[in-house]
């Protein structure tokens, strides 16, 4: 079968699979032409309402983490590594602020970060996002002007979400802002910055996490009715936070609230639902976050080298990767927006064995997309040579088969959102 390449249209990034659901398109389209909505899968996809300008459209393609990404090579001042990408420094890390540290997904570092920005006036604005007002086990995009809302806007948000919804609206406006949001989100604002100098002028700071990738609006469903509530009654559903890791929290209307621990919620095997991701994830050749200024995952308690899940004082491990980044750390601990500890490499891969497998089997990948004549991402400056040496023969055929049987059974083909299924336009949408 022929090799079709990467997608030539952004119909072509969501059927093929390859979209993310960060609406990137319907903030650089406009909302006459694009809208963020839920496909029939329970995924956040954009919905197509009008012809776009063939110009525009290939503007949105250089941008998109569906149709290219680009990595960072191996920049000056820092060690690269196949399964880590480029770091100059690695720390454990928390919020100074206690308060900050209990309600966050981990440590609070990114929050603590977000925070700092505000208060030092360094930005006007932090793009990242927050459980729906509206539909609590969804996720909306959020822009915060101030450090409470950033607060407001912590803890772990798993399912589907459009956190870049806004962003040209921003650019517009001519405002200066930070970026809070995934790998795949980062490295389309990375993109982004090679279209459209404002990028580089205008956001300084590209922060993220690991990604253990986006499942369907249907996860959250099924532990919703696992706890015998209807949707109507609940007000809060909470992933993580309060406490680290923190309960995964469904309070109805009424203020019973039903907890399930991060073991049971995803470790235990004995739940009825599954972590079930997007196609697009499960190729993902950087969940790590390799081209923001810092990486801040979770930095999980070990016991005999490996990740343990009970409840302990939140720790994020941090990875910082740009000389922007080392200076924004560097100020952040010295105003005790942020404290530090040691981190040792062989210590992150412990904590994180997944995302090492996940990284080092990309290129072949890949491969097996072309070989099945798939849409495919073009990837530029990921080092594949590194990645296959240092993966090995069987972990590169676990990951060369697992995409073979994904694509057989149709995973990547998927649909965009029908325009009849959005809710009526209130006038706030970007």
């Amino acid at each position: 079968m022929t090799s079709r390449g990467a997608p030539r249209t952004l119909q072509e990034v969501v059927t093929s699979g390859l979209c993310t659901g960060c609406g990137l398109c319907a903030s650089l389209a406009g909302g006459e032409a694009i809208r963020m909505g839920l496909n029939s899968s329970g995924h956040s996809r954009p919905a197509f309402l009008g012809p776009l300008p063939a110009a525009t459209e290939q503007r949105i393609l250089a941008a998109c983490p569906g149709a290219t990404l680009t990595g960072e090579g191996r920049p000056a001042g820092a060690l690269t590594t196949a399964a880590w990408g480029p770091v100059r420094a690695l720390h454990r890390s928390w919020a100074g602020d206690e308060a900050v540290r209990h309600r966050a997904a981990a440590g609070g570092t990114l929050t603590a970060l977000g925070r700092f920005l505000l208060e030092t006036g360094e930005v006007d604005a932090v793009v990242h996002v927050r459980a729906s007002t509206t539909t609590p086990w969804l996720t909306d995009a959020l822009v915060s002007t101030d450090p409470e809302t950033v607060l407001h806007g912590s803890q772990s948000r798993y399912g589907p979400a459009a956190p870049l919804v806004h962003i040209k609206q921003l650019l517009d406006e001519g405002l200066r802002f930070a970026v809070i949001a995934k790998p795949c989100d980062i490295s389309a604002m990375r993109s982004l910055a090679r279209v459209d100098p404002r990028v580089d002028q205008q956001v300084p700071y590209l922060l993220t996490i690991f990604c253990g990738g986006v499942h369907n609006e249907k996860v959250p469903l099924q532990i919703i009715r696992h706890h015998g509530v209807e949707t109507d009654e609940v007000s809060v559903f909470r992933y993580r936070g309060n406490g680290w890791p923190g309960p995964t929290r469904v309070e109805t209307t009424d203020g019973t609230r039903h907890d399930l621990t991060y073991e049971q919620a995803w470790h235990s095997g004995g739940q009825s639902w599954r972590y079930d991701l997007q196609f697009r994830c499960k190729i993902c050749p950087d969940a790590v976050g390799e081209s923001a200024d810092l990486s801040a995952p979770d930095g999980w308690v070990l016991r005999d080298g490996k990740p343990i899940y009970e409840e302990a004082p939140g720790t994020n491990a941090l990875l910082v990767r740009t000389a922007r980044g080392h200076d924004l750390v560097r100020r952040a601990v010295a105003a005790g927006a942020l404290v530090l500890s040691p981190l040792s490499a062989a210590e992150l891969e412990q904590m994180h064995p997944n995302h090492l497998d996940r990284r080092l089997g990309a290129p072949v990948q890949q491969l097996a997309l072309q070989v099945t004549g798939s849409r495919r991402i073009a990837l530029r400056r990921y080092r594949p040579l590194a990645a296959l040496r240092a993966a090995g023969p069987r972990l590169l055929w676990q990951q060369f088969a697992g995409t073979l049987r994904r694509i057989r059974r149709r995973d990547n083909v998927e649909q965009p959102v029908d325009p009849a299924s959005l809710p009526a336009r209130t006038g706030t949408e970007c």
